[in-house]
């Protein structure tokens, strides 16, 4: 049997999406060019060996359309001979990337794969690649009449249907900046971040932080999506989601290398984390961010586990609703859940998210010699991927 492992994990500091963003002048083919390099040299490991370079990346338009897993690879200076293809499973493209690289090592047709995710969303914005277009076409209009909507109105959606007001989406946005800044302040994120260069210097820490965040502060934002036209419509929304609990648009880009057990043993590299189970499942795209509860349940089932059984959650927080309506519905508790802040502190950077996730979690577990982690990602259209690992 083919057991694929975890060797190494990286990612780039997380960068806001601004003209003024610490990685906002650096072109989404260098920056992921830049971690995919140092993934290599400091695992000593020869680039020509690797199979496939597997990345996750959403907005794949201008500077991000030229399969950018590929541009990437050659313009560190890597072997031409290794191909790489580009994922789109939305906020779960690069966490799909694990899963298939993990999958082809399973199936015995390759030994070492990169999978990675990228997205310069301060250089392609969010929603770039549907160039004003219905996405959707009429028949889908006919089944989901009279209309789906945003993920922002779907957020409150979730947060009116699990009973979430205001200001608990807002206690927990401080929490997330909270655990990140102490993160970051206790040496947290050394291990998996690595610099990044740029025109203005290297950037070696996420700028994302706001550490003197309130309850107070957030509570005087306007709630983002409130409409008359909505609010007629579902009339049971409080419109509570608002710039300060949601996930900030950020820069950023991940890598993990993976390979088998056995060809890890034969190049000297020490395993650090073996994969239990995956899953990936669809749910209602009218709430579209609900389905990681009903992917955690199914990918629970897979590995014979119980949610107790798991030390670490990583639920992507795309918004404040999302882990909250999760842990109301599975009773999980809120101490293992995004110990070390997530989307909101963090940022998303929408194709790198799901591996900055895997990272963030992979390292919290060797710090707290804790065994297994879950995470799961809500993505657009109602789907939401999931993983169980375990530490080694």
């Amino acid at each position: 049997m083919n057991i694929p492992v975890i060797v190494d994990a990286i990612r780039s500091p997380m960068a806001r999406a601004k003209p003024d963003g610490a990685l906002a002048e650096v072109h989404p083919v260098d920056l992921l060019s830049q971690v995919l390099e140092q993934l290599v040299a400091r695992n000593k490991l020869d680039p020509g060996t690797v199979d496939d370079v597997i990345c996750g990346c959403v907005s794949q338009a201008g500077e991000q359309a030229g399969t950018p897993g590929r541009l990437a690879w050659l313009a560190a200076g890597l072997p031409a001979h290794v191909p790489s293809t580009t994922i789109d499973r939305k906020c779960g493209s690069s966490q799909q990337a694990v899963h298939f690289a993990a999958q082809a090592i399973m199936a015995g047709t390759q030994d070492i794969v990169i999978a990675s995710g990228v997205e310069s969303m301060s250089r392609v914005p969010m929603g770039s690649s549907r160039m004003g277009k219905n996405t959707t076409g009429p028949r889908f209009d006919a089944r989901f009449a009279p209309g789906l909507v945003g993920q922002g109105v779907s957020a409150d959606l979730v947060a009116a249907k699990w009973g979430l007001d205001r200001t608990a989406l807002d206690t927990y946005a401080v929490r997330s900046h909270q655990r990140a800044h102490a993160a970051q302040s206790g040496g947290g994120f050394a291990r998996e971040i690595v610099g990044i260069d740029t025109p203005a210097g290297r950037v070696l820490q996420d700028e994302t932080i706001r550490a003197g965040t309130t309850v107070e502060k957030l509570a005087g934002l306007k709630a983002v999506f409130e409409s008359e036209e909505l609010s007629a419509r579902f009339p049971q929304i409080q419109w509570a989601t608002t710039a300060g609990n949601a996930s900030q648009m950020t820069d950023g880009a991940s890598a993990m290398l993976i390979m088998s057990e056995q060809r890890a043993q034969q190049l000297g590299l020490r395993p650090r984390a073996r994969f239990v189970a995956f899953d990936v499942v669809g749910d209602d795209p009218l709430y579209m961010l609900t389905a990681p509860i009903p992917a955690t349940q199914r990918v629970l089932a897979k590995a014979r586990m119980k949610l107790d059984d798991i030390h670490h959650y990583e639920i992507n927080e795309a918004f404040a609703s999302v882990p909250l309506a999760w842990q109301k519905e599975l009773g999980a508790d809120g101490e293992r859940l995004n110990p070390r802040g997530g989307a909101i502190a963090l940022g998303h950077p929408l194709g790198a998210s799901g591996l900055r996730l895997m990272t963030t979690m992979l390292h919290a577990l060797e710090d707290s010699g804790q065994r297994y982690g879950l995470q799961s990602m809500c993505e657009a259209g109602g789907m939401a991927n999931a993983t169980i690992i375990e530490r080694l």
